[in-house]
């Protein structure tokens, strides 16, 4: 029998709201991790998201499992681009180190609580008209066209940001952990505050972006969201990660824009010849992403930065 009753979802909640406070607290008070520390509790959030698919194949069904561990797989894939794009953010408004962990945390709640309205609705709107199916896979594949685009830079995230910034009042000076502030009796934003307003756009537009993915895969409200919140799980310490780990995986972006227009091409399909197996799925995400870091193995030196033929590859590849 599926998992997915109201008494399964206060547990899955209840459960997440534990290990999100566990994550928190960790990382609070530390400042900035050591790539060790943070590779070492990477890989423990992931033990129990994985763990988590553990649970679906013996109290569920082998289908809740089977897309559980794809929609997680493209998830944790987008968020690592995700948590590079917070990292842009927080760089472009100057916030000090000892700021960004509180900012990030407010980041994370907020792509948590956007993305169960996003997953509830969505699903909703597919259970009551499927030819949603066709523009959802449209969006899918427009995505995946704009990041291949971007394979090789975040020419697009940048400019984003300095177009929000160019929008706001920010009241100069340091003003603290205030997220606002008055001068000359006019209420402004600072800049802590002002970067929490660019991270909130960036977890729109990636909440727009991730849960059309995941529902191309699974259309289960409870494996959706469980695979959205474990991937979610753990960015704090991935933050002092990802700078490293985008030089390392120099093609994700490239696998990420190949997965986002195989879903959408499964979605057209299924919809007109009918439904695709969750094995397909999975093989596909893990092809894929498989390939994509196979692919920035060979042009990197031991220490994970790009060799010089990896860097004149780059160079050829965006005309620098």
């Amino acid at each position: 029998m599926p998992l997915g009753s109201p008494t399964d979802w206060a547990l899955l909640i209840a459960a997440l709201v534990v290990l999100l406070v566990i994550d928190l607290i960790l990382v609070r008070g530390r400042g900035e991790m050591t790539p060790r520390v943070a590779a070492v509790w990477s890989v423990v959030w992931i033990a129990i998201a994985i763990a988590f698919g553990g649970v679906l194949y013996l109290w569920g069904t082998t289908e809740q499992s089977t897309t559980y561990l794809a929609g997680y797989l493209v998830e944790k894939s987008l968020s690592l681009d995700n948590v590079f794009v917070f990292l842009v953010v927080l760089g472009a408004f100057a916030v000090p180190t000892p700021r960004r962990v509180r900012l990030l945390t407010y980041g994370i709640v907020l792509a948590l609580v956007l993305r169960l309205i996003f997953i509830l609705v969505g699903a909703a709107a597919l259970d009551a008209a499927s030819w949603l199916t066709y523009p959802f896979a449209a969006l899918l594949g427009w995505t995946g066209l704009r990041l291949w685009r971007h394979r090789h830079d975040h020419d697009g995230d940048e400019k984003l940001i300095e177009g929000v910034r160019k929008r706001m009042t920010i009241a100069e000076g340091d003003h603290g952990d205030k997220l606002t502030t008055k001068i000359d009796g006019k209420r402004m934003l600072t800049t802590g505050g002002a970067a929490l307003v660019a991270i909130a756009i960036v977890d729109i537009i990636f909440a727009v972006d991730s849960v059309p993915a995941i529902l191309g895969i699974t259309t289960d409200t409870f494996v959706v969201f469980a695979a959205n919140a474990f991937a979610l799980l753990g960015l704090r310490p991935l933050f002092f990660l990802v700078a490293e780990l985008v030089a390392r995986l120099r093609h994700l972006k490239a696998a990420l824009a190949a997965l986002l227009v195989f879903i959408a091409a499964k979605m057209v399909y299924g919809e007109i010849f009918g439904k695709v197996g969750p094995e397909w799925s999975l093989g596909g995400v893990l092809l894929i992403l498989g390939a994509g870091v196979l692919a920035s193995l060979p042009g990197l030196k031991e220490d994970g930065t790009a060799t010089d033929e990896g860097a004149k590859d780059d160079e050829a590849r965006t005309g620098a």
